[in-house]
């Protein structure tokens, strides 16, 4: 199953951010004024998001009364770039790409959370080192700025090391994934499916992955602002739609995994293998996540902490008021139907 290329806001995306943007067209009712035009949502290759295609092709949105059409972007960072010069209403996107636009000003909502990844994007390291620590003076691959980058930071932190005591390289996950098995790195963290083929095929092991920092990495429905005011009945419909959806996942699984892996271009085996590195989040853990505490699982927190370490960075500039990106009464609403 592929992957998404790039977890991060890339200097072009960054630019064209910064251009005059041009809202969606779209059609409206003659007699009430009321935008009928299909909302266009943009996903890409990462296991959560494919249960779009399931929501769509098993008809959930049909039944709720809601036109979406499915923008599929085999690179992840060209589906960021459409949602920024506002050329789709929503897309399937991590908190932390979330940040960067919004400090440039551009209005954005998340209004679901799809996934956490869950062993999804992990430190793949040689056999013979049996710890974080002993990263100590290794070459350690992954790519500055992304998720993956903060998992790293965060595995050095919480075992008393920093940056400054591995001998870090920034490297592309499609580039970190090969080095490691050709040996060229003692460590590379990596995403699936990068992360399996250097297990299998570098003979290394996993040290650690976001199994153990909850919370951390989330994947998210994040819609235009002005999506949000002038239609949310249709968002509301969208995010039932969505759960509809896992809720059929539970009792159809080799249906569903079947249908996804065949948009995946992968096998139901690998598939399958790919959606236990993450955890879906139902209604309750939803609610959960937009809550407000001093912990990973909470979406405000991960964002603030997230935005410092992309502001180390350079890559994002001040964010003064962080509930403004998070719109919760849409999965609040589902919750209590």
């Amino acid at each position: 199953m592929k992957r998404r290329m790039k977890r991060t806001v890339t200097v072009a995306v960054l630019a064209a951010m910064l251009i005059t943007l041009a809202g969606c067209g779209g059609s409206k009712d003659a007699s009430t004024g009321a935008d009928n035009s299909p909302i266009t949502i943009a996903l890409s290759p990462w296991p959560g998001w494919f249960f779009w295609f399931l929501v769509d092709e098993k008809g959930f949105f049909d039944k709720h009364g809601v036109k979406v059409d499915l923008k599929w972007f085999p690179v992840y960072s060209d589906s960021l770039q459409a949602l920024s010069t506002g050329k789709v209403d929503a897309n399937s996107q991590t908190l932390s790409d979330t940040l960067a636009p919004a400090s440039k000003g551009i209005g954005l909502k998340a209004v679901l959370v799809n996934d956490n990844s869950f062993g999804g994007d992990a430190i793949v390291s040689k056999p013979d080192i049996a710890s974080i620590k002993d990263l100590k003076g290794k070459t350690v691959a992954t790519e500055l700025g992304t998720v993956d980058h903060l998992l790293l930071l965060t595995a050095l932190a919480q075992n008393g090391l920093s940056e400054k005591d591995v001998n870090y390289v920034n490297m592309t996950v499609n580039d970190a994934g090969p080095a490691f098995i050709s040996g060229k790195t003692d460590a590379s963290v990596l995403w699936e499916p990068f992360q399996t083929k250097a297990v299998k095929e570098g003979k290394g092991k996993v040290l650690f992955s976001s199994k153990e920092t909850p919370g951390l990495i989330p994947d998210l429905l994040v819609f235009r602002d002005e999506v949000v005011k002038n239609r949310p009945d249709d968002i509301q419909k969208i995010v039932d739609a969505w759960f509809d959806a896992l809720d059929y996942f539970k009792t159809h699984q080799d249906e569903a995994i079947k249908l996804m892996a065949e948009k995946a271009e992968t096998t139901p085996e690998d598939f399958k293998l790919g959606l236990e590195s993450i955890k879906l989040f139902t209604k309750e853990d939803n609610v959960t996540a937009f809550g407000k505490r001093d912990e990973y699982t909470s979406l405000p927190y991960t964002a603030e902490k997230t935005a410092d370490f992309l502001k180390k960075l350079d890559m994002v500039d001040e964010i003064n008021d962080f509930d403004v990106l998070f719109d919760s009464s849409f999965v609040e609403k589902a919750a209590k139907e």
